[in-house]
């Protein structure tokens, strides 16, 4: 696609990181509004904004580093070289539900409103986020015949040499679509939601369905596990997949029997 918009001398744009910018920015701005119903103030949201932006970052990109290890046992420079692409959302995300954790003892909200006020926002940013995967070619998807198939031409892409100028999976597009997809139902349900932790529970269990589906169809490199049957994003995300839906029916539960007093 379209890795690098432009170049001035030796400064480059590289349309990955802009776009991962973008989506950042998006997902401060859905936070803003919706901690704006809840009466929390801007500049608390923009704190913890820069405290989970910042640990999600670094745990994306240490789990991408782990299970790309060979390669940056090698090169142990390119670990920073975030404009080449390499986060793993699920590493990420599971850095940031911890930070949370401790964010929430700090300042007196609860977990569940501070996951329940950013999911949304997670949501959109990884949406945009994708479209820069696409546009620098991480993430690409296995080889198809299917009429949807997308070319990769640029040798400055991310997708393999031996890759280019085949039709491949558009899996990074699967990801965006999936993702506004979610973030459209999040938004619905931060309105209707029932009991603190509900909007936050089903980002994880959508987010989670979406990602397994989707995995299938990724031609790129994503560290097999158990012989080669699973791939290391698949089983952190069955992890979280499960322990969404038993803590959905468990905080379920709770109101039920709330409302039954």
């Amino acid at each position: 696609m379209h890795p690098e918009l432009f170049s001035i001398g030796p400064l480059t744009l590289h349309t990955y990181g802009l776009l991962i910018a973008i989506g950042l920015v998006a997902g401060i701005m859905v936070a803003s509004w919706i901690g704006r119903s809840q009466r929390i103030e801007f500049q608390k949201i923009m704190d913890m904004g820069l405290i989970l932006i910042i640990t999600g970052i670094i745990g994306s990109r240490l789990a991408y580093v782990i299970i790309n290890f060979s390669y940056y046992k090698t090169y142990p420079l390119d670990i920073f070289k975030l404009w080449n692409g390499g986060l793993v959302f699920s590493g990420g995300l599971i850095a940031v539900l911890l930070v949370m954790v401790w964010y929430a003892k700090k300042s007196g909200y609860s977990l569940w409103q501070l996951g329940d006020l950013w999911a949304p926002a997670a949501a959109v940013g990884q949406a945009i986020g994708r479209i820069g995967c696409f546009m620098a070619g991480c993430c690409y998807g296995k080889p198809t015949d299917m009429p949807w198939g997308v070319v990769f031409t640029d040798p400055r892409s991310l997708v393999p040499q031996d890759m280019l100028n085949i039709p491949l999976h558009p899996t990074q597009l699967y990801s965006s679509l999936s993702g506004f997809i979610i973030f459209i139902i999040l938004m619905i349900l931060s309105v209707k939601k029932r009991f603190e932790g509900q909007v936050l529970l089903w980002f994880l269990i959508l987010h989670s369905t979406s990602r397994l589906l989707i995995e299938r169809f990724r031609g790129d490199d994503r560290g097999l596990i158990f012989g080669g049957a699973w791939t290391a994003t698949q089983f952190l995300t069955v992890i979280i997949l499960i322990v969404s839906i038993i803590m959905l029916f468990i905080l379920k539960s709770r109101k039920e029997k709330l409302k039954a007093k």
